[in-house]
C-alpha cells in the first residue's frame, strides 16, 4: 500500500497513471491496474521496456570495462614480472657464464633498459600504424621472441646471446609499456583515472616482489652447494658439465614464459578490448605551449627526462644491485638471491601509502621532496651500518623510490600541450637511467669499498631529484 499513498498524496489515482491504450497495455487481467494481497500491481509499458533495455546497455558498458581493466592489469603484472627477474639473473649469469666481475653481470640491466631508450620514440609511430589493441599483441610476441632466444643462450652459455635475448625482451616492454600506460588512463571516467593507475601499480608491484622467488628456486637452487662445486672442480670437463647443467635450469622456466606470452598475445589480438583514439592532443592551445616551436624550450621537460634518468637508476640499484651489494659484503648467495623481493615488497608499502595520502593529505611536489630526503637518509645509513642492517637499509630504498615514478612524470609533462606525446617519449627514454648508473657502481666497485661505491651512486642521484621537486619542476613555467 506504500506506493498508493504516495500517489495518493500527490493527488493521482494510481489506475488513471497507467496508460489504457490497450495497444500499449499488456495485463494478465482486464482491467489496467489490479490489486493483489493488498497492494498496486504496475503493469509492463513502453517505458518500462526502454528502461530495461538501457539497463541491459549499461550492464553491457559495465561488463567491457571491467574485462578491458582484467587484461590491463595482466600486462601490468607482465611488467612488473619480467623486469625485476634481473635481480635473480645477474648473479645466475655470472655464476653459469663463469663471469669475474660484477660490471659484467650488470650489463644484464644495461641491455634490458637501453632497449628503452631505443625504442621509446619509435614506438608511439608503431602504435599510429598498429593501434593500441594490435600494439599491446606485437610487444607481447616480441617478448615472447626475447625468451625463445635464452635457449639457445643457454645451451651455448653465451653470456651475448643472453644479453640479446634481454635487449629483445626489453624492445618489447618498452612497447607495451608506451600502448598501455596512456590506456589505463582513457579507457575509463577521466575522474577514476588516478584510482585505476593505482590498481596497475599494484599488480606491477606484487608481480615484481614474487619474480625473484619464484625464479631462484627454479634456478639458483641449492647455489651455494652448486657454487662451492663449481670453484672446488679441478679438471675442465667437470667444471663444463657443472656450469651446462647450472645454464640449462633457465631453458624450462623461459620456455614457459614465452609460451604464456604467445598466449597473452593471441587473447589480446582476438578480445574485445575497444580501440582508443589518441589522435587529439590534450591541450593544444595550452598557454605555455602555444607560443613554442620545440620540445626544447621547455626546461622544465628536460630536468624531467634527467629526473627520471637518476630516479630509475636508483631504483635498479636498489632493486638489481642490492643482491651483488650483499654478495661483496660477505654474504651468500642462498641468502642474497631473493633480496629483490625485499626491496618489492618495500615499495609496495609505499605504494599503498601514496594512494592514501596523495593528495587528499600531500600535494605530489612535496611528497617528491620527503621521498627524496628519506632516500638520502637510508643511502648514508646503508653506507654507516654493515652486514644485515646495511641491506635492510637498502631495501628501504624501495620506501623512497615507490612515489616518485607517479609525482615525477605529471610534474615533467605539465603545460606541453601539443607537445605531449613527444614529451611522454623523451620521459620513456630516460628509463635507460637503469642501464648506466648500475654500470658506474660496477666500475666504482672494482676500486673503493662496496658501501662507499653505493652511497657516491646514490648521492647525487637523490640530491638531484631533491633539487627537482623545489625548483627544477618550475623552471621555464609561466
Amino acid at each position: 500500500m506504500g506506493v498508493s499513498k504516495n500517489l495518493a498524496f500527490n493527488g493521482l489515482n494510481p489506475c488513471l497513471s497507467v496508460p489504457k491504450d490497450p495497444g500499449l497495455l499488456r495485463s494478465r487481467q482486464a482491467s489496467p491496474c489490479s490489486k493483489r494481497e493488498g497492494h498496486i500491481e504496475f503493469l509492463e509499458t513502453p517505458f518500462s521496456i526502454f528502461s530495461k533495455s538501457k539497463i541491459a546497455a549499461m550492464n553491457q558498458k559495465a561488463n567491457q570495462y571491467t574485462y578491458s581493466i582484467v587484461i590491463i592489469g595482466t600486462l601490468f603484472f607482465i611488467f612488473g614480472f619480467v623486469t625485476w627477474l634481473n635481480g635473480t639473473l645477474i648473479p645466475f649469469l655470472k655464476l653459469a657464464c663463469n663471469l669475474e666481475t660484477d660490471a659484467q653481470a650488470l650489463l644484464v640491466t644495461f641491455a634490458f633498459y637501453m632497449a628503452y631508450f631505443f625504442l621509446a620514440i619509435p614506438s608511439s609511430f608503431i602504435l599510429d600504424k598498429t593501434g593500441f589493441k594490435k600494439g599491446m599483441s606485437l610487444g607481447l610476441v616480441v617478448m615472447a621472441a626475447g625468451a625463445l632466444i635464452f635457449i639457445p643462450a643457454a645451451q651455448s652459455r653465451s653470456f651475448e646471446l643472453f644479453l640479446t635475448g634481454l635487449f629483445v625482451e626489453g624492445m618489447g616492454l618498452a612497447l607495451l609499456q608506451t600502448a598501455s600506460n596512456p590506456y589505463i588512463s582513457i579507457i575509463g571516467p577521466i575522474e577514476s583515472a588516478a584510482r585505476r593507475i593505482s590498481i596497475m601499480g599494484i599488480c606491477n608491484k606484487v608481480a615484481g616482489a614474487l619474480s625473484p622467488i619464484i625464479l631462484s628456486a627454479v634456478v639458483l637452487s641449492k647455489a651455494t652447494e652448486v657454487e662451492s662445486k663449481i670453484m672446488a672442480a679441478t679438471d675442465p670437463l667437470t667444471r663444463e658439465i657443472l656450469l651446462q647443467e647450472l645454464a640449462s635450469r633457465i631453458i624450462l622456466p623461459y620456455g614457459i614464459m614465452a609460451v604464456v606470452l604467445v598466449l597473452l598475445a593471441l587473447m589480446i589480438f582476438y578480445s574485445a578490448l575497444p580501440e582508443i583514439d589518441m589522435s587529439v592532443e590534450e591541450n593544444p592551445d595550452s598557454s605555455s605551449a602555444k607560443n613554442k616551436t620545440s620540445i626544447f624550450q621547455f626546461p622544465h621537460l628536460l630536468l624531467g627526462v634527467l629526473c627520471i634518468f637518476v630516479y630509475v637508476g636508483a631504483e635498479v640499484m636498489a632493486g638489481d644491485v642490492i643482491g651483488p651489494y650483499g654478495r661483496a659484503i660477505g654474504l651468500s648467495l642462498d641468502e642474497t638471491k631473493i633480496f629483490t623481493t625485499y626491496t618489492l615488497c618495500s615499495m609496495l608499502v609505499g605504494y599503498v601509502v601514496g594512494i592514501i595520502a596523495i593528495p587528499k593529505y600531500i600535494h605530489q611536489e612535496n611528497a617528491l621532496k620527503i621521498s627524496a630526503i628519506v632516500g638520502l637518509l637510508f643511502s648514508v645509513l646503508a653506507f654507516v651500518t654493515s652486514g644485515y642492517i646495511s641491506i635492510v637499509f637498502i631495501a628501504l630504498l624501495g620506501l623512497a623510490n615507490a612515489l616518485m615514478w607517479p609525482a615525477i612524470f605529471p610534474l615533467a609533462i605539465d603545460g606541453l600541450g601539443k607537445f605531449t606525446k613527444t614529451g611522454s617519449a623523451l620521459l620513456i627514454m630516460g628509463i635507460a637511467g637503469g642501464a648506466i648508473i648500475p654500470q658506474v657502481y660496477g666500475k666504482l666497485v672494482l676500486a673503493i669499498e662496496p658501501q662507499a661505491a653505493f652511497l657516491y651512486c646514490m648521492l647525487p642521484c637523490y640530491l638531484y631529484i631533491l633539487y627537482f621537486s623545489m625548483k627544477g619542476y618550475k623552471v621555464g613555467r609561466v
